[in-house]
């Protein structure tokens, strides 16, 4: 009992800031499968804190609003899903501000409709104008350190790369690069995009992730809850392990974990 009071302490302790805004939850649920099971399982079994919406969702009426199944107490991350360049998107997280949702946005462009790949050029622009008219800027990108540096210099509150084209469940196809970002940006790094499993979800916070944005793993598991539960372990087990040191990887030969003396004839 006193192992997991402990433990429980030290998460409480394990914070990280966004916007001035502290989180303890390091898991973020992408609405882009929105239904109310999906809302109601990430906060009570996955913890969420922060849920992104796309603003048409928002301006809609009747029962397709999104807004009317989100908890008090949660961070709403409105995105800009359907921007096609900076413009639109600087426009769509205008009116996103109108409609109450707040200073924080998520960018999204993308010129791509086949593969759904971020346009980075295009982000950058978007997150230097939204910066100065006081948004909290979280680009979402496709994982290359130019960008990255560009978008952390022009004022991002994050970054977020994709692990593999949204919506596919791939996984970590693209873990190198993310692993290059979370090395060299000074920035809360976002991986978001493609994450299929809750195993993958560990592997991303093992690394150094600050988090993990899930949506299609969890909306397309047989049972929803059970998944969210899943993957609320998964970050938290991968966040321990981060914290508490990895053990060194040989490259060649093995080395015995005991000494290779006193056997029984010795």
């Amino acid at each position: 009992m006193g192992e997991e009071k402990a433990k429980d302490e030290n998460q409480k302790k394990d914070v990280w800031t966004l916007g001035g805004r502290e989180f303890h939850s390091r898991f973020i649920l992408g609405s882009g499968k929105y239904n109310v099971e999906l809302v109601k399982a990430a906060v009570e079994q996955a913890g969420a804190e922060i849920i992104t919406l796309a603003v048409r969702r928002a301006n809609s009426s009747g029962e397709g609003n999104i807004l009317d199944f989100i908890p008090e107490g949660v961070t709403l991350l409105p995105n800009t899903s359907g921007a096609r360049n900076a413009e639109e998107a600087v426009r769509i997280a205008g009116l996103s501000r109108e409609l109450g949702c707040g200073d924080f946005v998520k960018v999204e462009i993308m010129r791509d409709s086949k593969y759904l790949l971020p346009d980075n050029q295009e982000t950058v622009r978007a997150t230097e104008i939204l910066v100065k008219e006081g948004f909290f800027v979280l680009p979402y990108m496709y994982p290359d350190l130019n960008t990255a540096r560009d978008l952390a210099g022009a004022g991002a509150s994050a970054v977020m790369p994709l692990a593999a084209p949204i919506g596919s469940n791939k996984g970590l196809a693209t873990k190198e690069f993310i692993q290059i970002l979370i090395d060299e940006i000074d920035l809360p790094i976002i991986v978001d995009a493609g994450i299929g499993r809750p195993s993958q979800a560990c592997e991303v916070m093992e690394m150094g992730a600050a988090a993990v944005m899930a949506n299609t793993a969890i909306a397309t598991a047989g049972d929803i809850p059970q998944m969210a539960s899943a993957f609320k372990k998964a970050i938290e087990a991968g966040r321990e392990a981060y914290l508490s040191g990895l053990g060194r990887v040989r490259e060649r030969g093995g080395e015995a974990s005991s000494p290779m003396t006193g056997f029984l004839r010795d």
